[in-house]
């Protein structure tokens, strides 16, 4: 019996090493859009946040997504993720 090997993922805001399933994905797409992705299937470059509101802060704090899409990340961005990630938590 093989045993089944766990994808894991790095939090873009505490650095936690976590399993994929428990990370909530924020994709760029090829538009440069960036949202998050409930299903974790879409196209595009992911980067991964734990569920919680601080994970989000400490990501935003210490310019996570920026370091993660190479770009720079507009406010809007960020307060359309914020209120996304509120809905989920």
């Amino acid at each position: 019996m093989s045993t089944k090997k766990i994808p894991l993922r790095q939090c873009i805001g505490c650095g936690e090493m976590k399993s994929k399933k428990e990370m909530i994905r924020v994709l760029k797409t090829a538009e440069d859009e960036i949202v998050l992705d409930a299903t974790g299937r879409k196209n595009g470059r992911g980067a991964y946040l734990c569920p919680s509101m601080d994970c989000f802060k400490k990501a935003v704090k210490n310019k996570g997504l920026e370091r993660s899409f190479k770009t720079a990340i507009p406010k809007e961005v960020y307060e359309t993720l914020e209120k996304e990630m509120e809905q989920l938590g």
